[in-house]
C-alpha cells in the first residue's frame, strides 16, 4: 500500500510542469509527510461550468475516497488505494476510474521494514523513502470523486461538496520491491492526456496505460523514524539513516 508520502513542490511549479490551470487564492503547504486525509494536490481535467470546454486544472483534494453513496465521508480513511488489478471493477472506484481519473504529484514514498528487538533495543519499524532515481516528480495515478453533503441546504455552497480521491497500486518494482510487495503506480508523461481525458471511457484501453514507467528505476533509502509520527513533518525527515541491524 502506499500510506505516507512526500509533497513539497511549488503549486507554480506543478501547475507549469502538468500544463495545468492554477488558483493562486488556493494554497497548500508544502509537506513531507503526507498522511490519509489530508489535503493533496491532484492534476484533472472538467469541463468549464460556464463554456464547457474541458480545462486541466491543479487543485487541492481529501486523500482517502468517499464514493459518492456512502452515508459517511469517514469511509474515505479507508480508501486511501485502490489495487490497480482490480479498481476497474470494484463498488468504490469503477464509476470514478471510468470518469474521474486524476494525477496526484509526489516527491516520493515511504514504506516500512519491521526491526525486531535486540539484547539492547526494543522492536521498531525502519522507515524508507522511495523517489525516482533522476529526481522527478511522481505523477501517481489516481481517482477522485465528489461527495454530497446534505448536512448544507444550498448545493451551490462550496461547503456542500467533498473532494476527495485515491492512489492506485500496483507490484513493487526494482529495489522498492525489497521494502514492500506493493507501491503506487506512477503514469508515464506521454499518457498523461490520456489518463486524465473524462470523454475516454474505454477500460480496456485505460487498463493498458496503468504499466510500470521507467522500468522501476527507483531510490531506496533508509530515513529518520521521525516520519513515523504524523505529526513530524519537514525536509528532515529525508535525511538518510543507517537502519540498525540485529
Amino acid at each position: 500500500m502506499c500510506g505516507r508520502y512526500a509533497s513539497s513542490r511549488a503549486p507554480e511549479d506543478l501547475a507549469g510542469l502538468f500544463e495545468a490551470r492554477w488558483d493562486p487564492s488556493e494554497a497548500l503547504a508544502p509537506s513531507w509527510n503526507v498522511a490519509p486525509t489530508d489535503p493533496v494536490w491532484a492534476v484533472l481535467e472538467r469541463p468549464d461550468r460556464d463554456t464547457r470546454a474541458v480545462q486541466r486544472r491543479l487543485r487541492t483534494v481529501r486523500w482517502g475516497l468517499v464514493p459518492s453513496w456512502a452515508k459517511d465521508p469517514g469511509v474515505g480513511a479507508r480508501m486511501i488505494n485502490a489495487r490497480v488489478e482490480t479498481v476497474h471493477e470494484k463498488p468504490a472506484f469503477r464509476k470514478a476510474f471510468t470518469k474521474r481519473r486524476c494525477l496526484l504529484p509526489a516527491d516520493g514514498f515511504y514504506e516500512w521494514q519491521s526491526v525486531p528487538a535486540t539484547a539492547t533495543a526494543k522492536a521498531y519499524k525502519q522507515p524508507y523513502f522511495i523517489r525516482p532515481e533522476d529526481g522527478t516528480v511522481m505523477a501517481m495515478a489516481g481517482l477522485y470523486e465528489f461527495w454530497r453533503d446534505r448536512n448544507v441546504p444550498d448545493e451551490d455552497d462550496p461547503a456542500a461538496w467533498l473532494t476527495t480521491a485515491t492512489v492506485i497500486t500496483t507490484e513493487a518494482a526494482d529495489a522498492a520491491g525489497r521494502i514492500h510487495p506493493r507501491m503506487p503506480l506512477a503514469l508515464d508523461p506521454a499518457d498523461y492526456g490520456a489518463w486524465l481525458d473524462p470523454a475516454h471511457e474505454d477500460v480496456h484501453a485505460l487498463r493498458a496505460l496503468l504499466h510500470t514507467p521507467a522500468e522501476g528505476r527507483l531510490e531506496v533509502r533508509a530515513v529518520s523514524t521521525a516520519v513515523n509520527s504524523v505529526r513530524n513533518n519537514g525536509p528532515h525527515l529525508l535525511d538518510a539513516e543507517a537502519p540498525t541491524t540485529s
